[in-house]
């Protein structure tokens, strides 16, 4: 399996739980439909209380595949082009960070 990973934070103007709803409930279901995706997961950043250190992302989104073929496929998608334009309604594009893994499960 391949697991696309993004963090990401949100639009300065919007509130957490703004960005967390929209995030789940509008951009959740557009990705969703790409196609040859096995598991999509968003993780949502929890509040930190008296934690001197503030979280450095919002939350983390995998997406996982069969393998690179079926990536590269979904990549030329219209359903990842859709849920690529919406990104603009709630990701801050210039704090994202991204990678492509394989997992290796120690425990």
């Amino acid at each position: 399996m391949i697991k696309l990973v993004y963090c990401i934070n949100r639009k300065s103007e919007l509130s957490d739980d703004e960005f967390l709803n929209y995030w789940k409930n509008v951009h959740g279901p557009i990705g969703a439909k790409i196609p040859g995706l096995r598991k999509l997961v968003q993780s949502h950043a929890l509040p930190q209380g008296n934690d001197v250190r503030k979280p450095d992302f919002d939350g983390m989104a995998e997406l996982w595949f069969d393998d690179m073929e079926s990536l590269l496929l979904a990549r030329n998608s219209c359903e990842w082009k859709a849920a690529s334009v919406d990104e603009i309604n709630f990701i801050d594009h210039g704090r994202v960070a991204y990678f492509l893994s394989e997992e290796h499960e120690i425990l």
